[in-house]
């Protein structure tokens, strides 16, 4: 399918790529299907961000990033009667992102923990929901990665 985006221009967007969320993003109830936008090569090599396109109004794309890339130990506890409507969810087909909120400095850029994404790859149906855990909205990006890289060098 055709899919017309603020960002990419107008891509393809294989049918069975499209994630389905069934109340839309926190904010945004009527973008309820969206395309998760990447770069192939770079995502194999590194963390890096991608785009949460929506296919509902191509003006909206958000930045999104594996909470695992920031923060390894992340593991929030979500109620199971919020993530039913996903299907059965298990390790191999649980998928997690969060929102960055990018700034003019990158020193200052943060992702929100509080609220991920969190998608079933077998069913393509995902929800935003806010955990109960003590996670940050805002979560500096920088500051966790200068931190990971000093343990990583002691």
């Amino acid at each position: 399918m055709k899919a017309k985006t603020r960002l990419f221009g107008e891509i393809d967007i294989e049918e069975e790529k499209i994630i389905t969320l069934e109340k839309g993003m926190i904010g945004f109830p009527f973008l309820q299907k969206f395309t998760l936008i990447f770069d192939e090569e770079k995502e194999k090599k590194t963390a890096s961000i991608m785009w949460f396109q929506s296919m509902d109004e191509p003006e909206v794309a958000f930045p999104v990033i594996n909470p695992n890339e920031i923060k390894p130990d992340y593991s929030p506890f979500v109620d199971d009667e919020m993530l039913m409507p996903l299907g059965s969810l298990n390790e191999e087909n649980t998928y997690l992102l969060v929102t960055v909120t990018a700034t003019p400095e990158v020193k200052q850029a943060t992702v929100n923990l509080k609220a991920p994404i969190v998608i079933n790859t077998d069913t393509k149906k995902g929800c935003q929901i806010i955990v109960e855990d003590d996670y940050p909205v805002k979560f500096n990006i920088y500051q966790a990665m200068q931190e990971r890289k000093k343990k990583a060098g002691e």
